[in-house]
């Protein structure tokens, strides 16, 4: 049977896993069995936030909204069942928008929540 040398795949892996160590600290950048860890750790890390990135700018966006409606009286809670009572859907990332660049508009749409839950409460 042929004897195999397995030199060109090995170097390839080395190369690939390196190119993606590129920027880390110390020997996590040169030296392959150190880098071959902190990359899979960093993949693991890269999984699992490209998760909790969307909760935490749900977060973000829900803190800012209560922080705008306040300013006109309300809480976040109520601001949100006013506008699904007068069947406004807008998503929280626009009332979030809304609020620090145009204040106007969010202030039409305060007013709004809060009629419609006068209304639900006559």
């Amino acid at each position: 049977m042929a004897h195999v040398k397995r030199g060109v795949t090995t170097h390839a892996r080395h190369k690939k896993v390196l190119k993606m160590a590129k920027g880390y600290r110390g020997r996590s950048s040169t030296c392959f069995r150190v880098a071959i860890e902190k990359v899979e750790k960093g993949l693991k890390y890269a999984y699992r936030d490209r998760r909790n990135k969307k909760r935490t700018f749900r977060s973000l966006w829900i803190q800012r909204i209560n922080a705008g409606v306040r300013e006109h009286g309300m809480v976040y809670s109520q601001f949100m069942n006013g506008l699904i009572t007068a069947g406004i859907s807008v998503d929280r990332k626009v009332l979030s928008d809304l609020a620090t660049r145009e204040p106007a508009a969010f202030k039409a749409l305060v007013e709004q929540s809060k009629a419609a839950l006068a209304k639900k409460a006559a």
